[in-house]
């Protein structure tokens, strides 16, 4: 894969028990501005489930990156995105309590670990 820019990531099927707290792992560093908490981030993302590795969101298959001001999303990409510097490629691994809440939350993710590929593509 000579540019991850140009396509959509791929996440291998997790093994083990899911993590009790955010995981942040950069598969490419940025060498951009970096993102701060009080930024707005224009993003590509792939969504998939811990449990089942089934993609549930992307905004690579709507064939547009989303543009949101990083305190309106979850805890976990509020956590996670801050000091990803753009054009890199950042795999988050988000527990429920910083995704969609504990199961029977009344959101079809609740109760789920998520992992989230994301590229930043532009902080302001």
């Amino acid at each position: 894969m000579s540019d991850s820019k140009k396509t959509k990531p791929e996440v291998d099927a997790p093994v083990g028990p899911a993590p009790e707290e955010l995981q942040i792992v950069d598969i490419e560093v940025g060498d951009g501005p970096e993102a701060q908490a009080s930024s707005v981030v224009d993003v590509h993302y792939l969504g998939v489930s811990y449990d089942s590795g089934e993609e549930f969101d992307s905004s690579w298959s709507r064939g547009e990156s989303i543009n949101f001001p990083l305190r309106n999303l979850i805890a976990g990409w509020q956590e996670g995105i801050p000091g990803m510097r753009v054009g890199g490629r950042r795999q988050l691994t988000v527990p429920p309590q910083l995704a969609y809440g504990p199961a029977g939350g009344g959101h079809p993710l609740s109760g789920q670990t998520l992992i989230f590929v994301i590229d930043l593509l532009g902080v302001q």
